[in-house]
Order: structure tokens, then sequence, then C-alpha cells
């Protein structure tokens, strides 16, 4: 039994690796601020950038009429300002709403070659991106604050860089898991995004990206796979662009409001994110133009778990360990319950910047239930089998007309990305 337990103890540490590599991460940051505090970080230009607002839709009659509202009451010139929506091998009204909302529509027909991330690249060889400063992507089931554009011109120039905006939750106060979400995404955006932001290193893409024109330009659209943003992400970090988070600029969208709704979508988007490590951390690791820190950050984003899988994969280790007695098996329990503080710090204190933090921390008494029927889901799917697939959000208040049967199908197909 000695070499199993061996082996056992290996394993422990190696996940004890992974999951300490974000609060490493953060610890450098730190130091890095301290170092980098009274520098000045970059400049401004005076003026209003131009910007391209690219909305990808499949089959998003139902939704889309909301996402074009909140662009059209943006507090940012209009002038300064094109809405482009690309119908993406549309079956449905998504061209005919498009053009009633005064926009500028691409009808694409390409059923051999499906998918959001082809549709966006195919949009972009259409258009005259260096006319622009950045190029916004917005999916047709979120909706933009009126300070989004405003928010993101703040961190001008745009073009050699890309944004990544504040992603909110709309239906928050529904129930225990929506409030839960909309904590933990706080703690992200609104709190170690700007750790990062603030220490240099890149910060994670998702709804609502702003990527500068001459990035675009310089690197093409290449994210082709089931998790177009954080390939994204990789390729943009392992190739020394820089990536910073705007939390001031905010998009929503609704989250799942059940435990089934996007259970298979979610596993799907786990084996992205997974197929995204593996191709890009050696490259990464490689790359002459991303620093030791950035590396070791971006190597901790694409290799941790979501807050919610990290406690389940502690729980189990800890019990393995405590019952099995693997040599130094005392020492590696507390390690990685260790591993557990940085998400509980961040928590707190998204907690506190809650505004309904009662309400929000009595949400976080059905955690242990989340998280024992998380444990209890079908693993993750392989990473070969990751595909593209489009994401689909529950009804807005927009479609309290729509059909009852619409609207409950639109709920189910719904994932959480912010609970893994």
């Amino acid at each position: 039994m000695v070499c199993p337990m061996i082996a056992l103890s290996i394993a422990l540490v190696l996940l004890f690796v992974v999951l300490a590599l974000p609060t490493v991460s953060d610890l450098v940051s730190l130091v890095r601020i301290s170092i980098r505090r009274g520098r000045r970080t970059g400049t401004t230009t005076p003026g209003s950038p131009q910007f391209l607002f690219l909305v990808p839709a499949h089959d998003e009659e139902l939704l889309l009429p909301s996402c074009l509202q909140s662009l059209r009451r943006l507090r940012y010139p209009r002038e300064r300002i094109e809405i482009v929506v690309i119908a993406d091998n549309c079956r449905d009204r998504t061209a005919d709403i498009a053009g009633a909302a005064g926009v500028r529509c691409l009808v694409r027909t390409a059923p051999n070659e499906a998918g959001k991330p082809r549709a966006i690249a195919w949009a972009l060889s259409q258009l005259r991106v260096t006319d622009y400063d950045a190029v916004v992507i917005v999916d047709a089931d979120t909706e933009v604050d009126r300070k989004f554009a405003a928010q993101l011109a703040v961190a001008a120039p745009l073009a050699h860089k890309a944004l990544q905006p504040y992603n909110g939750v709309s239906n928050r106060s529904e129930n225990a898991l929506t409030r839960m979400a909309a904590v933990l995404s706080g703690a992200n955006h609104g709190l170690a995004y700007v750790l990062k932001t603030r220490a240099g290193v890149n910060v994670p893409l998702s709804a609502g990206m702003c990527v500068g024109s001459s990035v675009l330009a310089a690197h093409g659209w290449t994210a082709y796979s089931l998790s177009e943003d954080w390939e994204l992400y990789a390729l943009l970090t392992e190739r020394g662009v820089s990536i910073e988070a705007v939390p001031g600029a905010q998009i929503y969208a609704q989250e799942a409001a059940t435990l089934k709704a996007g259970a298979s979508q979610r596993r799907r988007w786990t084996a992205g994110k997974l197929a995204v490590l593996a191709t890009h951390a050696l490259p990464l690791i490689r790359s002459r133009q991303t620093r030791v820190a950035q590396k070791l950050d971006g190597l901790a984003e694409l290799s941790a778990p979501g807050p919610i899988v990290h406690l389940c994969l502690v729980s189990v280790a800890e019990t393995v360990a405590l019952l099995l007695h693997p040599p130094a098996g005392n020492w590696l329990a507390a390690a990685l319950l260790a591993t557990l503080l940085r998400p509980v710090v961040y928590t707190l204190a998204a907690l506190g910047r809650d505004p309904e933090p009662i309400r929000a921390i009595g949400a976080f008494a059905f955690l242990p239930f989340y998280a024992v029927w998380r444990a209890a889901e079908p693993g993750f799917v392989p990473i070969d089998r990751a595909r593209d697939s489009r994401r689909r959000a529950p009804p807005g208040p927009f479609l309290i007309t729509a059909p009852l049967s619409t609207t409950l199908r639109i709920r189910e197909i719904k994932a959480s990305r912010l609970l893994w």
C-alpha cells in the first residue's frame, strides 16, 4: 500500500498547486502594485473614441429588441457609435427587427460554418474595422448600462488593447442562486479584476468585450473554439496584448434561476476552457512577449475551477486525506483548506458592497445544497468533443407577452458560468 499512498500524496500536491495558483498570483500582483505605486501607468486621449458595436444573433427575435434599445439609450455622441447586428443563419425575424430598429444588419447564411465565433470573424471581414477605435461584442441576450460607452472611453486610447466591462446579473433578486451569482460576479469584476489591472496583468474576457481596432488588424479574429472568450484571452495574452478591466462599464444578463437550467451547457463550457488550457498553456509559458507575472496569472486563470467546483474538490480531497492517511496527509489537508481563503475573502468583500447585503448573505445558506448537487452532477464532457455553441438567456421584461412554452424553453437553455 506504500506506492498507492505516495501516488495519492502526489495527486493531492498537484491539486494544491492548481488551486493555490490564483492566490500566489494575487500576492505577486499586490507586490507589483506596491512597486508601481506613484508611477503613471498610462495617458488618456481627449475626445470620444469611435465604437463599432457588433451584436451576433441567431434566431434572437425575442431577445434582440431590449438589447438594441439599451444600445440606443447610450449617453454617448451618436455620431461616434455604429451598431451592426449579425443575423447568423436565422430562421426567424431577427433581421427584420434589426432593420426596424434602424441599425445595420449583416445577414449570414452558412449552415456548414455555424457558430458565434465564425459569425464574428465573417462580419469583421465585411467591415472597415480600421475606421473605428475599438469593436465591442454585445450578445443579443444582454443589456448595457447607459454609461457603458462613456466608461470604456475613459480607458482611451483603445486601438492597441482590449477591455473587459463589468458583467452584472439583471435578475439578482429572483432567488438564492441568482443572488449568489451576482455576489460572485462582483467578486470577480469589481474586485479581483481591478486588482489585476492595477498590477498590470490581463483579465479574462467575457460578455461585452472591447477589442482595439489595431489589435484586430494585427492579429485578426482566430478564436473559433467552444469558449471563444477564453481562447481570445489566451491568444492576446501570449502575444503581449494588454487586457484591462473597466468596472464602470456595465453589461447585464439574466442568470439561470434553477439547478438544472444550463447544466449541459455548463459542462461544455468547462470542457472548452480545459481545451484552451491544453492548447495554450505551453505557448503562454514560451512566449517572449509576456512577463513572468503574466504567465503565472494566465495559467492560474485558465486552470482554476469556479468557486463551487473549488469547494467540492477541496471537500473531497480533505475527506480522502483524512480517511486514508497518505504521507503528509494532515499537512496536505490543511494546505488544501487554505486555498479556500482567497474565494472566501473576495466573497466577503463583495457581500459588503452588495446593495442588499443581508438578503445576499441569506442566499448563501443555500450554498451547501448547491455544492452537493454540483458534486453529484455528471462530469465534464471530453475535451475533443467541445464544439461551438450558443448561449441563450432567460426572458427579460419585454418577453411578458411571449408564449409560456417559449419562455420556459429559453430559461432552460441559459447556463450559469458564475457559479462554476
